[in-house]
């Protein structure tokens, strides 16, 4: 009976380790954080209908180190480019007033989407501390090839890299960490 709940307790330990997951919350909710701690944002810009959305979520955002790296660093927001979410940003609001809640499929762009220079699914977007809008990343991308903009981000170095040739040797010097 001890070996048993033993090894049931084990099963679960390791799967908690394992399953770890990033903490998501909305636009709104990350603006109201970030007034109490700063911290940068990092925006999951996706649609219901995205095939490379959803590879983005199983395989990237499922990787544990992606998932402890963002949550340390980032406040989460999981956002819906064609949902219908009132956003509240730097005294604007922004809307979808084309949503339309029958559409399978595509739906109309919300405002916000546009704000931040979506033009693709899915796009990953970056803020700093004081909701200062950063850059977009667009498509899917690795946990090893997202790591390299969520550490340049977290980490400040982006104000080092000023041109091309800058980032050419950023990425040429940078070493992964992260597990595949």
């Amino acid at each position: 009976m001890k070996k048993i709940l033993i090894f049931i307790l084990f099963v679960f330990s390791v799967s908690a380790i394992q399953a770890q997951e990033i903490n998501w919350m909305s636009m709104n909710e990350a603006l109201k954080a970030q007034k109490k701690n700063p911290k940068k944002i990092f925006v999951d810009a996706y649609t219901d209908w995205c095939g490379p959305c959803k590879m983005l979520d199983k395989n990237t955002f499922s990787n544990k180190d992606v998932a402890a790296y963002i949550n340390k660093h980032y406040y989460a927001v999981k956002f819906n480019a064609e949902g219908n979410e009132v956003i509240n940003f730097k005294d604007k609001v922004f809307k979808n007033p084309g949503y339309d809640p029958e559409k399978k499929g595509r739906n109309a762009i919300h405002e916000f989407t546009q704000a931040m220079g979506v033009s693709a699914y899915p796009t990953m977007v970056f803020f700093d501390e004081n909701a200062g809008f950063l850059t977009p990343v667009k498509g899917y991308l690795t946990p090893q090839k997202l790591e390299i903009f969520l550490k340049i981000f977290a980490t400040d170095d982006y104000k080092k890299v000023k041109t091309d040739e800058d980032w050419k040797k950023y990425q040429e010097e940078f070493e992964s960490t992260f597990s595949s």
